[in-house]
């Protein structure tokens, strides 16, 4: 992961404080060059030029307060450090990474935001731990980032999907999650969604199917993907027919993670559609330890505040867009 640096830089056309005459201006900027610039300590300024530190002190506060002194965090990496860090303490996120602005295409996006998550992956993951993945396009791209985390079980936690242009099923994905580990994996071959609940209900009793999701309750961090419940911002929502959607909007629904609906508030949404999908529950999904959010761009906004406020995600990997969205929401 990138690291974090300050630089310090002087705005020549600055005015002198209100609060300060022109001498108190030229003391203020010489102790903000020592303090920032070569790293004094505020005891050594004010031995050095015969005032006490709380005036050192203040000095600072003024220099930065009327822009004489800027302080930016620079991202030397592909994350964005300073939104990163805001989102974190906005939303009270264990982890945020958010990728870097650049020009480039919702695929290539896909990819770097896959790499930022993997990256995070194996430096959270410790020995032990019990992944969970559910089926999403963004946590596909992730497994295809991994290359070293530490030995751990990995476990389906959703249906497979068959798109154009996707090369690998859910299935695909846990095991070449397993093998980057080198540890064990439970996975079962079923559709995520069905017709019928019959059918479903028949699948879900099926050993593999029942005794992979039941493992749920072992996982200790699960990487998903959220979804706004609108036209192609959500994969299910896309995937469904006209009566199912207006039935899940009537519902109160605004996202899903992982096939998990909820409303504005992060609770959970019934909809006679989660009776026709293989994937995990609310409860188990909300009982998760750690649970990473994967998505990306302006319209999940709302969607990814609530599963946040609801505690279905306590950590994030974004875009920018997303991530001042996020910073940019009333509440």
């Amino acid at each position: 992961m990138a690291t974090a640096s300050a630089v310090v830089t002087r705005r020549p056309e600055v005015d002198a404080v209100p609060a300060m005459g022109p001498s108190e201006a030229v003391l203020a900027a010489i102790v903000a060059r020592r303090h920032y610039l070569h790293g004094d300590s505020k005891i050594e300024i004010g031995e050095r030029l015969g005032v006490n530190r709380f005036k050192v002190a203040r000095l600072l506060e003024a220099a930065r307060e009327c822009g004489m002194v800027r302080i930016e965090i620079i991202s030397p990496g592909t994350v964005d450090l300073d939104l990163s860090a805001a989102v974190k303490e906005q939303y009270g996120f264990e982890h945020c990474a958010v990728l870097a602005g650049r020009p480039s295409t919702p695929v290539e996006d896909r990819v770097a935001l896959g790499q930022v998550a993997a990256d995070l992956l194996g430096e959270i993951l410790t020995a032990g731990d019990v992944l969970g993945l559910p089926w999403s396009r963004s946590t596909l791209a992730m497994t295809k980032s991994l290359t070293d985390i530490p030995l751990v079980e990995v476990v389906q936690l959703s249906g497979a999907v068959e798109m154009p242009g996707m090369d690998a099923t859910a299935v695909d994905m846990v095991r070449t999650t397993a093998r980057a580990s080198g540890g064990a994996s439970r996975i079962f071959h079923a559709p995520f969604i069905l017709d019928d609940t019959e059918t479903t209900r028949n699948l879900r009793r099926q050993a593999s199917v029942a005794q992979t999701l039941a493992a749920a309750t072992t996982v200790t961090h699960a990487v998903v993907g959220v979804g706004a419940w609108s036209e192609h911002h959500s994969l299910i929502y896309d995937l469904i027919g006209e009566d199912d959607r207006r039935s899940i909007t009537r519902s109160g629904a605004i996202g899903e993670a992982a096939g998990v609906f909820y409303d504005a508030e992060g609770a959970p949404v019934h909809t006679d559609l989660s009776e026709r999908m293989i994937t995990i529950s609310y409860e188990h999904l909300h009982a998760v330890p750690h649970v990473i959010a994967l998505t990306a761009g302006r319209p999940r906004a709302a969607a990814v505040a609530a599963a946040a406020r609801g505690g279905l995600i306590t950590s994030l990997v974004t875009d920018a867009a997303l991530a001042q969205a996020l910073l940019d929401r009333p509440d």
